[in-house]
């Protein structure tokens, strides 16, 4: 990296550290204006002279900063939850380390646990994740938390949400409409990726229509027909994690998916299966390496368990901040085949994009922290916990 490169990323990320400051700056300006209306308002003859004045709060900051009511409403609501709660995430936020959006993140985390000692954890652990990570992954990494810290609060709060699983149509301009459905993670996922897997087949020669278009007529078609004799039936994977003692019946817990986005009774998975249509994996990866399957094949390409597996371990391209899906990656070499072998621990998941990337030997990411992704695996250094899902202990 020459002298130019290095001081225009340096310069990058000064820059972004002080918009964090900034708006950290903005969210303690509300905090305080907010503070002295209330104290000045509570010396106000009359109750309802005090309810008055203090519902025009959120309007006068919205009008100063350019915001709704609902927006000055929302901050400052984050802000206090931080500040009561986050303390050090809040520290860092005042000094650029972290910006809002991540501070969001961090807020809803806060808004879904029960207890003060979870409260005490997530500010304790969060700072360096949320450092490290760009803004989706943090928001995967907290859901993760949320159920992993407080497992019997999230599998009370899932039940209660399952009992409201709706479809609902809402007609739009131009002769179009959203047809919604609120599903249990688990089905949505297997609905999405059995479309999405059928989807990506044309008809023929003829067939001029965007993945996207495919996806929406043949969910018209099931829906309206059932199968049809156009394409074959097809089932898609939904790869999910489950602790042995939980699939055992021992203890209640969550089955997570393995792209981190959503987790969901394990529970319900269990019951949901069809004996005759489920195939358990069992991945026993090594600690240090991330092996899967450990057993090198001579040829360049993994066979079918191989790949599966290690798609199951990624559950997301392993370029930093990429979320693209496993299964739609590529299955890289680390280091190059025939040099470096076909087997778990020389081979990830990365995109077509970052596939390129790693080829031309630019796949590197340095966030402000120095969380870093090498294109060489004799500087790779295996997932560890914070990076897979989080060591709350």
């Amino acid at each position: 990296m020459d002298i130019e490169t290095a001081t225009s990323e340096e310069a990058m990320t000064s820059a972004t550290r002080a918009v964090a400051r900034a708006e950290a700056a903005q969210y303690s300006a509300m905090l305080a204006f907010r503070d002295a209306e209330e104290a000045r308002i509570s010396r106000l003859d009359g109750s309802m002279r005090q309810l008055v004045e203090r519902s025009a709060i959120p309007m006068t900051i919205g009008q100063a900063m350019g915001l709704s009511e609902n927006q000055v409403w929302s901050r400052l609501a984050t802000a206090d939850r931080m500040v009561a709660h986050a303390p050090t995430c809040w520290a860092a936020f005042t000094e650029g380390l972290i910006d809002a959006a991540r501070v969001r993140e961090i807020s809803t985390g806060l808004d879904r646990l029960e207890r003060e000692s979870s409260w005490a954890l997530l500010d304790e652990k969060a700072l360096a994740y949320a450092t490290t990570h760009t803004t989706a992954e943090l928001r995967a990494w907290i859901k993760r938390f949320v159920t992993r810290v407080e497992p019997e609060e999230a599998l009370d709060r899932a039940e209660k949400a399952r009992e409201q699983r709706h479809v609902s149509l809402h007609h739009l301009e131009d002769g179009m409409s959203w047809l919604s459905t609120y599903l249990p993670s688990h089905q949505a996922s297997a609905v999405m990726k059995r479309l999405d897997r059928a989807a990506r087949v044309p008809l023929g020669e003829d067939d001029d229509r965007t993945l996207p278009q495919r996806t929406a007529d043949l969910y018209v078609s099931w829906l309206t027909h059932g199968e049809t004799t156009d394409h074959p039936t097809i089932t898609g994977d939904v790869a999910v994690t489950i602790e042995a003692d939980v699939l055992t019946g021992l203890v209640d817990g969550h089955a997570e998916s393995s792209d981190g986005e959503w987790s969901v009774p394990a529970s319900w998975i269990l019951a949901d299966l069809d004996p005759d249509d489920t195939f358990w994996h069992r991945l026993i990866t090594d600690p240090m390496t991330s092996d899967v399957l450990a057993h090198d094949y001579v040829g360049r390409f993994a066979p079918e368990t191989l790949a599966k597996a290690i798609r199951f371990r990624d559950g997301v391209c392993r370029a930093p901040g990429c979320r693209v899906p496993a299964e739609r990656c590529d299955l890289d070499h680390r280091e190059p085949w025939p040099t470096g072998a076909t087997n778990g621990s020389n081979m990830w998941a990365l995109c077509r994009r970052h596939h390129s990337m790693k080829g031309h030997d630019v796949l590197r990411w340095i966030l402000p922290t120095g969380r870093t992704v090498p294109s060489s695996p004799a500087e790779h250094v295996p997932r560890v916990a914070a990076d897979q899902g989080p060591a709350f202990s």
